[in-house]
């Protein structure tokens, strides 16, 4: 199952950066990439960071399973590995659905002088953002297939990210952008799960 995690992950890293970027630079000539945002240190580039590391880490832990490194005991089951590579499946082709959803307005990272549109509908409708949902699942199943310590750990790295970014980042910056819009939106839809990190004080602004 070690080899099976490197190839999904080599797909996962095709399909989700690298085809992405080739047909947003030949939609929009644009690449959609903005990279680190804030200063050193501050909680916007730790985000950055640690998302940068959670994609190394991912990649280091199948490896280190062919160079010996135990998995968890508990975990390693042949029942669990197969799981592990449908969900990863899965979210591969939800990674690539999300991305081709939002169009010309996907990008990597935030740039606050941009004027982008909001995207509601797909995947949209369901989560906020179904697209760190998606590769959360991802990470997820590929850590179920090769599950040892390193893993754990990028998956970690990974989730702390994604909440950073989408709390700290792009939820503030799509309430100053799109205002009311948003703030329906927030108030009526889960940030990365169905129902779940609706906001009430979106709400209250709703309502005012």
């Amino acid at each position: 199952m070690t080899w099976a995690a490197i190839g999904a992950y080599a797909v996962y890293l095709l399909v989700a950066f690298v085809a992405r970027t080739v047909i947003q630079v030949r939609r929009t000539g644009d690449s959609g990439f903005r990279g680190l945002g804030g200063r050193v240190g501050s909680v916007e580039w730790s985000a950055g960071i640690l998302f940068a590391v959670a994609l190394v880490v991912g990649f280091a832990a199948p490896v280190a399973g062919l160079f010996g490194l135990p998995p968890i005991a508990r975990f390693d089951h042949l029942g669990l590995n197969v799981v592990g590579l449908l969900i990863a499946a899965g979210g591969i082709a939800l990674t690539l659905a999300a991305q081709l959803r939002m169009g010309s307005e996907w990008r990597i990272g935030v740039d606050v002088t941009e004027q982008t549109s909001l995207v509601t509908d797909g995947l949209f409708r369901f989560v906020r953002n179904p697209i760190f949902t998606a590769m959360s699942l991802t990470a997820l199943g590929l850590t179920l297939m090769v599950p040892n310590a390193v893993a754990v750990a990028g998956l970690a790295c990974l989730v702390a990210a994604l909440q950073l970014q989408v709390r700290v980042v792009e939820e503030p910056y799509l309430r100053a952008l799109h205002g009311p819009e948003y703030a329906h939106y927030e108030a009526s839809t889960g940030r990365f799960l169905p129902g779940i990190g609706k906001s009430a004080g979106a709400r209250g602004r709703v309502a005012a």
